[in-house]
């Protein structure tokens, strides 16, 4: 599944340089966030994380969909800020793609063989980074076409 619209390389740079996101969701206009530990599938554009399904964020899924997420490099240095913020759509992932992200997933997190994975990917549909090591307030942004 190639992207007619290529995430910009600078924007999956980042994102596969950190393993965390913060994730939020909306149930009956409320709104909730969590961090998750995450392995970002390049070619499918898709975030991956395990949570069970008697989580809060995978309830709120439940009834929602639509999800958007954060990863920030923790700085005080006005310069060097970095960090992204996407929406998309969340599934729990099955077939071929549960395999691909399972060797993945585990790939980057070993430690999760002692637990069951249960395995959900955010297919990400906007994304735009903030990088003032290109200029203060440096946006790039990309849209799934």
């Amino acid at each position: 599944m190639e992207m007619l619209n290529p995430v910009d390389k600078r924007i999956i740079a980042f994102i596969l340089e950190h393993h965390v996101f913060t994730l939020a969701t909306s149930n009956e206009n409320k709104p909730y966030t969590c961090s998750c530990f995450y392995v970002y599938l390049e070619k499918e554009n898709l975030f991956v994380f395990t949570s069970d399904h008697t989580t809060k964020h995978i309830g709120d899924v439940e009834n929602n969909k639509h999800v958007a997420g954060a990863i920030a490099l923790e700085t005080s240095m006005i310069g060097k800020i970095q960090g992204i913020q996407f929406t998309g759509i969340i599934a729990e992932l099955e077939g071929e793609i549960l395999k691909i992200a399972t060797s993945a997933y585990l790939k980057k997190f070993p430690i999760a063989h002692l637990k069951e994975l249960l395995l959900w990917g955010v297919e990400a549909d906007f994304i735009k980074m903030t990088d003032n090591r290109l200029g203060f307030g440096k946006k790039l942004i990309w849209r799934k076409s």
